[in-house]
Parts: structure tokens; sequence; C-alpha cells
């Protein structure tokens, strides 16, 4: 019975105990106060009481629930972050330890050694040392008798060349002669060899493929991720924030030492560029049309062996070795020469991404370091013939020179070999490849002189290669080219001559030189581009007039253009006096080169032709801005 007593009384506080839904008005106007002030006084307390019709005791209630659910919900949010993060670090950790499970000695091919090898190296170093003086008192002895000392034995021990990426994997680089005939000490000036491709071996692929790899993670975060990674440089342009990359990528940093004169430069741009995502791997991959692609700023290249072709048809998972070398349009600025592996892979469906990273070969390394840490591009598909680009240079250099004041600030900024550079030059040739299967019948072009569309190709392609050989010729690169005098006068002018075989043959004598002007950049081009002015600066003129007679348009500018002119000679009654002109305009710089022609070479190309036998000696003018924004003009005739 009290059992049954002691049930009835709880049943009825049960009954006693009320539940209140307050309705949707009144938790609309609790809300919006909790969001103003979490902990109301008494004050707020009764003024919320008289206008939702609630005791103070009920609004006090229910900001307490609030504040324990929003609580709550902070830190089950906290928990799910720091389990994915937990997960995170142990799958990391995992992938570590199966990495150093499978570590294999780049000498010998076996396991590592055991922990205590640091101890034996010890050991051994002091055992060579005992030997070495043991072999001084035996020549000291021998030289009593002999009459002269014994020869010195040569150094035991090579240093190893170790790149950053390759400390990953804890393994120095392959400093082996990989190309026959061929050896560190006799590349003192580095060329674009002529051997064929290298043979490499299985273990050198793997580490190939292992330092790709770890590149292509690093260029994925570089180009997803933000502030603090990047800071904003001018107001506009993303910079590489030194502190917060060395805290992301901490075995990546630390390289040259204490060496004063080497320099980083890390720089992001992205742009929208008319062309879909599949031809842009494709000419990025092939050393050949990548240097077409960036005539301006590639002065060479070369595959030195195929690693991995990739997936057929879509160079998925395609690793090559490249030597590259990259210039400013100018003589005043040294080329950079870099051996690396371009790796590319399909991330997601319509996403690719491509990553340089150096890979240093005793063959090929130069007297000034140039070290490409991970760099490159990821390419996004729109699915309307666009593609969205984000590139990445990042880059340590060595000064063995000061940087010329001309230009010291643009290359200093990241903004001669930015990424920048690359997103503009890239617009704009992919305008000008799209330019180029247009038909020939277009309205833009004058007076139908050009009217087949093999002819306007023609005459493209052909500008094209007057292009690349003025940027070529106005360069410092004499990879390309065997000269057989270059050099630099106290003027800043750079005469070079070398041999040509073909456009023309003989001896070619160039000139360059770079000067600055007070004046806009925009100003310049549109003053070298007018052919009303053109008689006050164009001695092959000799101060005639000359007119327009054919006019292509390559791009959305109105400045990229390529057009014919026809010179006037008052004095003689033949007018066969034709230039071909190329200007081209985008937001890095701008160009105007132009070539003599004469009218069988005009018409061999209008008509559709093979344009390779027409001999040019291009010349004309690169301009870019300086660091503070006026002009440097750079000249070569």
């Amino acid at each position: 019975m009290e059992f049954l007593g002691d049930s009835s009384e709880t049943d009825k506080k049960k009954m006693k105990k009320r539940f209140h839904r307050h309705t949707p008005h009144q938790i609309h106007r609790l809300e919006s106060s909790f969001n103003e002030c979490q902990h109301p006084d008494e004050k707020q307390r009764l003024q919320l009481s008289k206008e939702l019709g609630l005791s103070p005791r009920q609004i006090k209630f229910w900001f307490q629930n609030r504040r324990t659910q929003k609580k709550a919900q902070h830190e089950r949010a906290d928990n799910c972050a720091l389990k994915e993060e937990n997960d995170r670090i142990r799958c990391e950790n995992i992938a570590i330890r199966e990495a150093i499970k499978h570590a294999i000695c780049l000498n010998c091919g076996d396991a590592p050694l055991h922990e205590d090898s640091y101890f034996d190296e010890q050991k051994l170093r002091i055992e060579n040392a005992h030997l070495r003086e043991e072999l001084e008192k035996v020549s000291s002895i021998a030289a009593q008798f002999m009459g002269r000392p014994l020869s010195h034995l040569p150094p035991l021990l090579n240093p190893m060349h170790v790149s950053p990426l390759e400390l990953f994997h804890s393994g120095p680089s392959l400093d082996f002669d990989l190309l026959p005939g061929s050896s560190s000490s006799s590349m003192a000036v580095p060329t674009l060899p002529s051997q064929p491709n290298l043979v490499l071996s299985d273990m050198d692929k793997s580490l190939m493929t292992n330092i790709a790899v770890t590149a292509m993670e690093e260029l994925l975060r570089l180009t997803q991720t933000n502030e603090p990674l990047w800071i904003k440089a001018n107001g506009c342009r993303d910079v590489l924030n030194p502190q917060s990359y060395e805290n992301m990528f901490p075995r990546s940093s630390g390289r040259g030492g204490k060496n004063h004169n080497l320099r980083k430069e890390a720089t992001r741009s992205s742009g929208v560029v008319f062309t879909n995502a599949m031809t842009l791997v494709d000419m990025l991959m092939d050393s050949v049309k990548s240097s077409e692609l960036f005539s301006s700023i590639i002065a060479s290249s070369k595959t030195l062996a195929v690693i991995s072709s990739g997936l057929r048809g879509n160079h998925g998972d395609a690793l090559h070795l490249m030597l590259e070398e990259l210039q400013v349009l100018s003589p005043l600025v040294p080329t950079r020469e870099f051996s690396v592996l371009r790796y590319c892979q399909q991330i997601e469906h319509g996403t690719w991404a491509i990553v340089n990273v150096s890979y240093e070969l005793p063959q090929f390394i130069t007297h000034a370091r140039s070290y490409r840490f991970p760099s490159g591009c990821l390419i996004q598909d729109l699915s309307n013939g666009y593609s969205k680009v984000s590139w990445v240079e990042h880059v340590e250099v060595e000064e063995q020179e000061p940087i010329h004041e001309m230009f010291k600030d643009n290359v200093r900024e990241g903004i001669a070999f930015g990424a920048e550079r690359w997103i503009a030059t890239l617009q704009r040739m992919c305008e000008r490849f799209t330019a180029l299967l247009e038909p020939a019948t277009s309205s833009r072009d004058l007076k139908g002189v050009i009217p087949l569309p093999e002819g306007k190709q023609s005459i493209m392609r052909l500008a094209q290669r007057m292009v690349s050989n003025f940027c070529l010729s106005v360069g410092t690169s004499n990879n390309t080219r065997t000269p057989v005098f270059s050099g630099l006068d106290a003027f800043g002018i750079r005469v070079t001559s070398y041999k040509s075989q073909h456009e023309p043959n003989g001896m070619v004598l160039c000139a360059a030189t770079s000067f600055w002007l007070p004046v806009s950049p925009q100003n310049v081009f549109n003053y070298l581009k007018d052919e009303r002015t053109r008689p006050q600066w164009d001695v092959l003129l000799n101060g005639n007039s000359v007119q327009e007679v054919a006019h292509i348009a390559n791009g959305s500018h109105p400045g990229n253009c390529i057009s014919v002119l026809r010179g006037f000679n008052a004095s003689s009654s033949q007018n066969n006096m034709l230039i071909l002109q190329e200007s081209c305009v985008d937001s890095s710089g701008s160009l105007v080169v132009y070539t003599p022609l004469d009218l069988p070479a005009l018409n061999m190309a209008m008509s559709g032709q093979d344009t390779s036998y027409i001999p040019i000696l291009p010349s004309g003018f690169a301009i870019s801005p300086d660091g503070s924004r006026k002009l440097v003009c750079l000249k070569k005739s």
C-alpha cells in the first residue's frame, strides 16, 4: 500500500508539470532580442514580458535554454572539425609510415640503415682521417728516398646535390651522368643538348614520380588557398606570404642556407581564356607548342625524357623531364634556365592541373642557380569554349650580378617573370589561334587582298615566325643559336652575330638595346603602330608615306592585328616596298614587329603556299611598363 501511495504522489507531480509552447511571434521576437544581447538585464526582461505576455521567469529560462543550446551546437561543430582533422592526420601518418617501410637507398638499392647509422658514419670518418694520416707519413718517408712525394689520392666522396622536394623522400638527387659523353664539369655553359633522350632506370622514374606527385599536391593547395597564404600587393596582385608558406610546407623551405644572393619570387594570377581545357593541356604538355604559345617568355624548351606518356588521348598522369629557358625581352636581363619535371593530372571531370618542379641534373647545372618550386596552372573547363586558368609561379634565383636599375622593380616584384605575364600572354595567344580559324572573307581584311582561307593562315604563320625570331634576337639567350660574337657595350647595346642556314643563308648581325621614356606604354604603342607617324622613325621608308593594304585582326583588342604595308617612293615609279607587321598588346606589355618583304614572297604567302622558305629579318619594339608605371621601351634592329 505504501508503494501504491508513492506512485500516486509521483503521478500528481507529473500532472502538475505544464508544457508551454510559445507562439511563432514570441519566438521570433525572442530570437531577435537574443541576437542583440544574450544576457538581458532585469529591465529588459520586464519589457519583453509586457510585450509578449510572458512572465519574467519564462523570459529568464528561455534565454538560459537558448544559451545552452547554442553552446552545445558550437561544441558539436568543434568536435566534428577536430575529428576530421584527427582522421586526416591519422591517414597522413599511415601514409608516411608506409613510405618509410618502402624507402630504399639510392646508392645501393637496399633498405635504409638502422637508427645508429649516424654513429657508423662518424666511425668511418674517423677511420678515413686515420688512414690519411698514415698515408701522409708513408709519403713523407718515401719522399726522403725517392726525392719526391707520392701523389695524393683524389677526394673520396663528391658532394651530393639535394633538392627540397627530394628531401621529402629522404633521398639525394641522382648524381649520375645520364647523357653519354657529358659530365657536370664539362657543362660550364649549358645549351640545349643535341644528344638523344635520356635513358632512365626504373629507380630514377620512381623517384621522379614521387617528386611530381608531391609537387602536384602542393600546387593544388597553392591554387585553392587564399589568405593568409596569399596577400595582396598594391591592392590587386597575389603575392605569397613567406611565413605562412613555411608553416604550411616546412620541408620545402630553407634552401640555399645563408646565401644572401638567393631571392624568392612567388605570384599567382587567374583569368578566362578562349580555349577549351583539353586544347590547353595538349599545348602545355608539348615543348614545341608551348614555346610557340609563349614565344615572348620561353626562349628555348626541350623534352629530355618521357617518364610516362599518360592516358591515351588526354595526357592524364603524363610526366616529362624538360629543359626550359625563360627570358625578358631585353638585353639587360639575363635568362633563367631550369630542368623541370612537368606532370599533368586530371583532378575531376573538366578540371586539369599541370605542375612544374625543378629536378636538378648534374649535366645541366648552371653557373647561376635557378630553382623552380612547385609552379604551374589549374585549368577548369567552362563548357562554352572558354576555360578558367589559375597560374602560380614560385622560383628561387641567385643574383650573381646586380639587376639593372631599369628593370630592378619589375624583376624583384615578380612582374617580369610572374604569373600575371603568363596569364596575359596565354589569353592573347588563345585569341590569336581562334582568329587563325576564322574565314578570310571577313570585313576585317581590307580590300580583299587576302581572298583565300589558306592565304590568311599562311600570312599568320609567317607573322608568328617573325615574332618568334624577334623575341629570340632581342633577349639574352644563346641556346638556340651558336653566336660567332655576342657582347654588351658601355651604352647597353648588345650586338650578336651568328651564322644562319636559312632565313636567309649567311651571317646575321643583330643589335638590341633598352631605354626608358617618360610616356605611357599605350601612347608609345599607338605612335609606333600608326602608319601616319611611321615615316618619322622607320629608316626603311626614307621619310616617305606608307599605306595599309591588308589587315588581319587576331584578337578582341584593336591593337592585336597583322598588317601588310606598302611604302611610296616619290623618286621612283615603282612602289614595291612591302612591310609585314604584327602588333600585339596585353596587360603585361606590347610588341610591334615588322620585316620587309618583296612582292613574290607576299604573293606566295597569300596563295597559301609554304612560307618556311621565305627569308625574314625582323626588327621591332617590345614595350613594357616599369615598376613606377612609366615605360621601358626595348628596340631591336
